[in-house]
């Protein structure tokens, strides 16, 4: 049975996370950093963080700076760049310290596989999966409806909402945790740009992905509206420095149960999808004898 316990992690700018460390008893074969998507809280993934430590991980999860718990966005200038440069910094140095030696992976949502590849701190990775990582322009969205129900969000609420209310109040809408104003007005920018943020100056994201030098395993789902294949390999291409495989899933590797762009850590898959990550950890973490 899992063992939970909280903690502290400080950034290098002050800033204090609050994550859980996942843990059993017996030795540890190596640990999984679990970087969340966007406006998601870290206790969704509680339940795949259990089923790592069944096989001897260790497992932090922890939520960005300003995404939860509720009312902290309004109150938190953070953006994309910020939890990838001091939260994905602090979480992974925190663990190195803590198990040194010992492999080092991690596990990125959405957004959280692209926590992954802009962080320096990345380097210090055993290796990472990619669960529905894509390059989140709008164009790639295939469905027109769906495109402009995104487009509401992301280029009309979003930036009204970041204005005027100071945060994107998600969790009002139903739509997960609330998001500080500064990710929410990048979001908004990104969308719009035919390479997502690689074509954002400011960001300089090809630069930043060709630091991570290891194996990477990036999954997409072919039911995710958000994500179709040629999205999610736009941002695989420029991870030139990591030997990276790709994998498709659909409903019919989880006996005909959607998937869609937020449902792969959900429990009712733990025993279909669950395990095509749980056994690439494995290979990059042998169990030392």
């Amino acid at each position: 049975m899992a063992r939970t316990t909280p903690h502290v992690i400080p950034c290098a700018d002050g800033f204090e996370l609050h994550s859980t460390l996942h843990t059993s008893e017996g030795p540890v074969r190596g640990v999984v950093l679990m970087h969340p998507a966007t406006a998601m809280s870290a206790s969704m993934y509680f339940a795949f963080a259990a089923r790592l430590t069944d096989d001897g991980f260790a497992v932090v999860t922890y939520n960005y700076r300003g995404v939860h718990p509720s009312g902290v966005a309004k109150r938190t200038r953070a953006g994309f760049l910020t939890w990838a440069d001091q939260d994905v910094d602090a979480v992974t140095r925190w663990a190195a310290e803590r198990y040194p030696g010992l492999p080092l992976l991690a596990v990125g949502h959405s957004f959280g596989g692209h926590a992954i590849a802009l962080s320096a701190s990345s380097e210090r990775l055993t290796g990472a999966v990619m669960v529905a990582t894509q390059a989140g322009s709008l164009r790639f969205i295939r469905s027109w409806r769906e495109r402009m129900l995104v487009a509401l969000y992301l280029k009309i609420l979003g930036p009204l909402c970041a204005r005027f209310l100071g945060y994107m109040p998600y969790a009002r809408l139903g739509l997960g945790e609330d998001v500080p104003a500064q990710a929410a007005l990048e979001w908004s920018r990104w969308a719009s740009l035919p390479r997502f943020y690689f074509d954002d100056l400011r960001v300089d994201a090809a630069a930043r992905l060709r630091r991570p030098h290891m194996p990477v395993l990036s999954i997409g789902l072919d039911d995710d509206p958000w994500a179709p294949p040629e999205a999610i390999d736009l941002v695989c291409e420029h991870l030139t420095g990591c030997a990276v495989e790709r994998r498709q899933l659909s409903p019919a590797d989880t006996a005909g149960q959607g998937i869609c762009h937020l449902g792969f850590f959900r429990e009712h898959h733990a025993a279909t999808l669950w395990p095509t990550v749980i056994d690439w950890l494995r290979r990059h973490a042998p169990e030392r004898g």
